[in-house]
């Protein structure tokens, strides 16, 4: 007979792979932002409540030099080139039936069928397509090229880098973890369909004005992982001893090369370096360190070494400071204080 999951003390959500008791990520966000409120009165006071006004955002002008653009694959005429990934290339397409309207199409590029990547392609169609929440981008239809080239069709996000949205709108600590909290709503949501995503980082979790307001989508479960469920016969094809994901951003899990030990808790590793890096602006473990060190090397910071609490690293910033604070439209010394206490111990608990 199977053990009833553990559930969320506060929302009576599933907790997490591993979690016996407790509440979620999202109620401990949410409760902690409660009492901060009370403790840091003053420096709400000092922010705009009301939030600032979107920037008008641009959709990427790619590359209209591409091999397909211009072309049609079944009932989508591709307009130009949004991006590259690792093994697929997506464009800007116009559908033409049963409706009219652009969306973005993403086909695996030539000479990168092999069965590894293919099933990784098919699994990113068919973990999207088990999703439908709002803070997921959706999936609208795929199939094959003329050629066999594996394609699937999603909704176009218009949208910029979750840190760099808030960073260039200069939002306050306060609306930062009003945005995280749909990321995590989002994340949830996968997870209770089975779904890891694996490479959680602040370009894959875009923010897009919509009627004014901010709107976060995550996107790119390209390297995503079944738990309990079979997306694809193909999906058994996924090599060992591949390191997927992005060092930044990667839990000690994945570092380990054992696909059998990444669970839930690896999302949620991920969600603890972004918001370490919405608070302040730097990742737990040095970037330039990581780009810098070998294959070896990178195993070992992630499994081994211990980053600073998010407000003792931002206590080092020195002069660097003063920018990050200005980003986050308060003063220094206030930002400092607001972050020590809950949001530590919750960032932490979670790396």
């Amino acid at each position: 007979m199977s053990t009833p999951s553990a559930i969320c003390s506060l929302c009576g959500q599933p907790l997490p792979a591993g979690v016996a008791q407790g509440s979620c990520p999202q109620c401990l966000l949410k409760a902690a932002m409660g009492p901060l409120e009370l403790l840091t009165e003053a420096l709400l006071e000092d922010q705009d409540e009301t939030g600032q006004d979107a920037a008008t955002l641009k959709v990427p002008t790619g590359s209209p030099a591409s091999a397909l653009s211009g072309s049609m694959i079944c009932r989508y005429k591709l307009l130009q080139e949004l991006g590259e990934g690792g093994f697929g290339i997506v464009y800007l397409a116009q559908q033409t039936e049963p409706v009219k309207r652009r969306v973005a199409l993403k086909v695996i590029k030539p000479g990168m069928d092999t069965r590894e990547v293919v099933a990784r392609f098919e699994a990113e169609r068919q973990a999207l397509a088990l999703m439908d929440h709002p803070h997921i981008a959706q999936v609208y239809d795929g199939g094959a090229t003329e050629n066999g080239r594996p394609y699937f069709v999603m909704e176009l996000v218009k949208g910029v880098p979750l840190t760099q949205y808030c960073n260039d709108q200069q939002l306050s600590t306060r609306q930062r973890l009003e945005l995280f909290l749909d990321v995590l709503a989002a994340v949830q949501h996968a997870h209770q369909k089975g779904i890891i995503h694996r490479d959680l980082k602040p370009s894959n979790i875009l923010v897009s004005p919509h009627d004014g307001k901010p709107v976060v989508k995550v996107i790119d479960f390209g390297i995503a992982k079944a738990l309990n469920l079979e997306l694809t016969e193909k999906t058994l094809f996924t090599g060992h001893g591949v390191m997927i994901g992005t060092p930044e951003y990667m839990s000690p899990e994945q570092a380990e090369l054992n696909a059998l030990d990444v669970d839930t808790r690896s999302d949620l590793y991920s969600l603890g370096v972004v918001l370490y890096e919405l608070l302040t602006g730097r990742t737990p473990l040095d970037s330039h360190r990581l780009r810098q060190a070998g294959y070896a090397e990178i195993q070992r910071m992630i499994r081994e070494e211990d980053p600073p609490r998010p407000s003792t690293r931002l206590s080092s910033l020195g002069e660097a400071l003063t920018k990050v604070a200005e980003q986050r439209s308060v003063e220094p010394h206030k930002l400092t204080r607001l972050v020590r206490g809950e949001l530590d111990w919750i960032v932490m608990k979670a790396l």
